[in-house]
């Protein structure tokens, strides 16, 4: 039977899984066979462990019995045999029953067996043992630890990562033997030299030491909880007597470092030379690491940064393609956010266009495109459209990308980057690069008001030759939302029409409506052509075109005979609205409405509970996320790339279903958030819509025991500091935990009620509400504020107070709170800021101030744009020029109280010795909110 279900085996497609019951009868005769056929074993344990990885599992009595069976293989003294006995115990481990029973073999193997499965026998060890028989394994484990072998201290020390979630506190116990691991001196066996042109005679690669960086892993997760000890750790090892050779030891050094430095940024100014001296290191991902976390840390100056820069520009030369891409690809990233930083790589950079590799190539000219100014973007885009023809879809993405991106920030450039959109429209490819095209175009469109009748012309030319049913549905759409505000529509009715006679029923649906809106939104001269056109399309074959045609004709006829202009109005609303409904707010309240219970349905839903939105402010919120240079876009390689593309197709802009930016639903979402939250509470019930709610503001450093944190929500007639206070403390309990909050203006802000934290446990989070009056318009103070409470301390077994424990009343002071101009301004995008300046010019306020606190322009601005939470226009949030010592930056917004448009421009001058010099110029609607953007600017 055996000899037949082996021949079996010979017989058997590679590409099949063998018969699970063959397998577990041959192996149950095999193993209890005697003597032991080795070379037959490690056959059927092979097969029997293909099984298993490919998720084949076994009954629960089965693997034990194969499990016991296994163990007798034991008694066979061959080592290849004996490391697939290993695997197998592994595997099965999980699944079976008293598998204890092998632990004696495995530690006996450990303490005597040949070296070259050792480190097998440790890592089936910590497979089987649990919480009750780790102690017995606690010496042999400490004395791997230290073994002179390598692969067995890597062995173990990988082990006791399992191990932790067994018995951490046993783990512990061998610390001080993991901190000798990472400087002892191995014993490497003669198989572990290279031969290689870099090794000399008795140098060893850096990859042998890979066990100092198992051994750092550990450290870190026995000492996580506990930063004095991890900065203790992080000198030790990275003085100039540091033990460390393993270049991924170092790289994992400098991410500890770099998170803790997120976590504590005081620790930044003296943990930046150490950083800075691996910025010199002979390893090139050591190297790269360093200069990724220094430029990935805010608390470092523009000088320490300049130093990583300067590194990166020199790996940008080396010969080694990986070390070029991971170079041009850390600057990449810092583009997107500060590209003024890495200007001085530019010329490098260049010299990567013609980069044999084409994902440098690419990366190299995304980051150019992303560091151009004005004056070279023409020379740029020529040598680009050179570089498109030699690449793929996938990476002419990538570059369509990077140009839409350039002509939001260089809107005067509008004319080069419309001829290379127009160019590569023409070019092949599918649908990703084509969709890719008419987003950047579409973007222009929206954001850059003079390129509109150019990038009109282009689509309309596109549409003719287009393949793309959804493309073509998609620009038809934008054409008549957009044609017939141009200064010659009947140009683009003609291409309309043209689909109407050449394609599919889709396709000629969209037209049809397209028409209808230059009928009812443009001039009314061409009515009686467009009326013509769709009583052609009355005897369309498909029974939608037909509809549309006769709805089309009917709201025609019906706007020409009415005479009010705001019945036109309202008429035009109905089939091109000049404001929309927040769809993240729909969709919540609707969910809510549907989780009701039957009586909720007695009340039809209420459509003007949901809040809408006009133009100017969807287009505020989409300019800000398509300007807002986010970092994951730059982690992002070309396959994830072409995926965001692919997932994304049917949310550009432009598009009849296109969603609200994520960036838009996410604050929606918070507010609404927000004002659910409020309006359940009863004390707040009766206060009226809510206004505005700021982010998120820290009161408190996150390493204190009470984390202090406050959000701001304005009403009409009062304000609500929501505090949230959390308990760090294990050992501490809070009872009437309250926060006194005293304002300047204390003749203008009266405290109405505080709500208080009845208890606030170990560890736990809790709210307080403090309410006061407030007055009808702007009027900005600062709050001083008290964190007060009853301290108890708790038993730790049980979690409760000791009974009879009064406490006592205890005071923590947390820093000041101000209310700022950006608490009573939304911004709002405007595509024309010199003629809103114009139009503002009825009340303007100005002034000067001296910011001597900083030297950094990029940050001053930065700071500005938060403070009035107001839109930045024309690319001003950016300051180009790092060695520049002025900018302006302009500003738009609108008040939440009565919609006033208000505008700024602030001018910025730098001095060494003076700090830098601010002079702001405000115009607006409203005087009061002028004046208090003049008074908290500064």
């Amino acid at each position: 039977m055996s000899t037949l279900s082996y021949k079996k085996f010979e017989d058997i497609d590679s590409g099949s899984l063998p018969d699970k019951m063959t397998v577990f009868q041959d192996c149950l005769h095999a193993f209890n066979t005697s003597p032991v056929q080795a070379k037959r074993c490690r056959l059927l344990l092979s097969r029997l462990l293909r099984l298993l990885y490919l998720g084949d599992s076994f009954a629960s009595q089965e693997a034990t019995t194969l499990f016991f069976s296994i163990s007798k293989l034991f008694q066979h003294k061959d080592s290849s045999l004996r490391q697939m006995v290993y695997l197998a115990i592994k595997e099965l481990s999980v699944i079976s029953e008293d598998v204890l029973m092998v632990t004696s073999s495995i530690m006996k193997d450990i303490q005597n067996g040949e070296a070259i499965y050792k480190p097998n026998a440790i890592r089936s060890l910590t497979r089987i043992v649990d919480a009750s028989t780790v102690h017995a394994t606690e010496r042999l484990m400490k004395n791997c630890v230290v073994d002179r072998n390598p692969s067995i201290t890597s062995a173990t020390l990988v082990s006791s990562y399992h191990l932790l979630a067994v018995a951490k506190d046993v783990v512990k116990r061998w610390t001080n033997e993991t901190q000798e691991a990472i400087s002892a001196t191995k014993t490497f066996p003669p198989q572990q030299f290279l031969t290689h042109e870099n090794y000399g005679v008795n140098k060893l690669p850096s990859s042998t030491y890979v066990y100092q960086y198992h051994a750092l892993g550990l450290l870190y997760h026995l000492r996580n909880h506990d930063k004095m000890a991890l900065m203790k750790l992080i000198n030790q090892l990275s003085n100039s007597n540091s033990p460390l050779r393993s270049p991924l030891a170092i790289v994992q050094l400098i991410r500890y470092i770099g998170q803790i430095i997120k976590d504590v940024p005081s620790y930044a100014q003296p943990l930046f030379p150490v950083l800075n001296n691996w910025l010199r290191n002979k390893s090139d991902m050591v190297e790269l690491e360093a200069a990724k976390t220094i430029l990935g840390i805010s608390s470092f100056s523009s000088e320490q940064h300049l130093a990583a820069i300067n590194c990166l520009q020199i790996l940008l030369s080396v010969p080694r393609t990986v070390t070029r891409f991971a170079a041009v690809r850390i600057l990449n990233k810092i583009a997107m956010k500060t590209p003024e930083k890495i200007v001085i790589c530019n010329v490098e950079l260049e010299n990567l266009i013609n980069d044999s590799n084409r994902s440098v190539s690419t990366y190299a000219i995304t980051t150019l495109l992303k560091t151009g100014n004005s004056d070279n973007v023409d020379r740029l885009i020529k040598t680009i459209l050179k570089f498109m023809n030699d690449i793929s879809d996938e990476f002419k993405i990538v570059v369509i990308d990077a140009i839409r991106t350039l002509s939001l920030k260089f809107p005067e450039k509008y004319k080069t980057m419309l001829n290379f959109l127009n160019d590569c429209l023409r070019d092949d490819g599918g649908f990703v690069f084509k969709n890719a095209i008419v987003e950047a175009l579409f973007d222009m469109i929206k954001f850059v008001p003079q390129s509109r009748d150019l990038a009109l012309e282009n689509l309309c030319e596109f549409i003719e030759d287009c393949e793309f049913t959804e493309l073509a549905v998609r620009i038809l759409h934008l054409l008549g939302n957009e044609g017939p505000k141009t200064t010659n529509p009947t140009l683009y009715i003609r291409h309309i029409y043209n689909r109407v006679v050449l394609e599919n029923s889709i396709v000629r649906s969209s037209a049809v409506i397209a028409l209808s809106k230059f009928a009812l939104i443009g001039d009314e001269s061409i009515s009686k052509s467009i009326k013509i056109l769709l009583s052609r399309c009355l005897n369309d074959v498909d029974d939608e075109v037909r509809d549309r045609a006769a709805l089309s004709l009917k709201l025609i006829t019906s706007f020409e005979e009415l005479s009010s202009p705001d019945e036109k109005e309202k008429l035009k609303d109905f089939i091109s609205p000049n404001t929309k409904y927040s769809l993240p707010v729909l969709e919540q309240k609707l969910s809510l409405y549907m989780q009701g219970d039957k009586e909720s349905f007695i009340q039809s839903f209420d459509i003007k509970s949901v809040p809408t939105i006009s133009d100017d402010e969807a287009k505020a919120y989409e300019f800000r996320e398509k300007t807002r240079l986010l970092e994951e876009e730059a982690n992002a390689d070309v396959e994830q790339n072409k995926n965001r593309n692919t997932n994304g197709e049917n949310n550009g802009y432009g598009a009849e279903d296109r969603e609200e930016s994520n960036q838009y639903i996410k604050n929606t979402v918070l507010q609404q958030q927000y004002s659910q939250e409020l309006s359940a509470i009863p004390e707040f019930k009766n206060y009226g819509n809510l206004l505005h709610s700021s982010s998120v503001v820290e009161l408190t450093e996150r390493e204190i025991e009470f984390v202090v944190e406050v959000i701001k929500h304005v009403f009409e007639d009062h304000l609500v500091l929501q505090f949230n206070i959390e308990n760090t403390l294990e050992e501490s309990e809070l009872n009437e935990v309250t926060v006194v909050s005293s304002p300047e203006a204390d003749e203008l802000y009266e405290e109405e009620f505080i709500m208080p934290i009845e208890k606030l446990k170990p560890q736990s989070k809790g709210t307080v509400y403090v309410s006061f009056t407030r007055p009808s318009g702007i009027e900005l103070t600062s709050f001083t504020n008290t964190l007060s409470f009853i301290s108890k301390e708790v038993d730790t077994t049980t979690g409760e107070s000791f009974e009879g424990d009064e406490g006592f009343q205890d005071e923590y002071q947390i820093e000041e709170l101000s209310l700022t101009p950006g608490d009573f301004i939304i911004p709002s995008f405007t595509g024309n800021f010199t003629h809103q300046w114009d139009e503002l010019s009825k009340i303007e306020q100005s002034g000067v101030y001296n910011l001597s606190d900083s030297n950094d322009l990029q940050e001053i601005v930065q700071r500005l744009i938060r403070v009035l939470s107001m839109m930045p226009v024309d690319g001003s949030d950016i300051v180009t020029d790092s060695n520049s010592t002025t900018h302006v930056l302009k500003l738009f917004g609108k008040s939440i109280l009565n919609s006033a448009k208000v505008a700024c421009i602030i001018r910025l001058a730098a001095n060494s010795s003076r700090g830098i010099m601010m002079k702001t110029q405000v115009r607006g609607e409203d005087e009061q909110l002028c004046e208090a953007i003049i008074n908290g600017v500064a």
